[in-house]
C-alpha cells in the first residue's frame, strides 16, 4: 500500500505513448495485448496498456474481485455450521 502511493506521487505518470501496436498471433502475447489485441507503450518507462483502436483510448483495467464475503452469505454459511 505505502508502495502504491510512493509511486503514484514520485512514479512515472505515463503522458507520453508508442503509437498503437497491434499483435498479431498468439505467441508471446504481453498481458496488455490479451485484453483487446492492441496495446501501447509508456515511453518513458516502458509499461504497456490495454488499447481500444475503435474508441482510440486506453482501455482501464477491470476492478478486481473482492474477497469479502457479503453479510447474508455469512449468515447461511454460519447458520449451516451450527446446523
Amino acid at each position: 500500500m505505502i508502495f502504491n502511493f510512493l509511486d503514484m506521487v514520485f512514479g512515472c505518470w505515463h503522458k507520453n505513448y508508442s503509437f498503437p501496436i497491434t499483435a498479431k498471433g498468439n505467441a508471446r502475447r504481453s498481458s496488455a495485448a490479451s485484453v483487446t489485441g492492441t496495446y501501447v507503450v509508456c515511453l518513458d518507462c516502458g509499461k504497456e496498456f490495454a488499447y481500444d483502436w475503435a474508441g482510440m483510448k486506453l482501455v482501464t483495467s477491470a476492478p478486481e474481485k473482492s474477497s469479502r464475503i457479503e453479510p447474508a452469505v455469512a449468515v447461511k454459511w454460519h447458520a449451516n455450521k451450527a446446523a
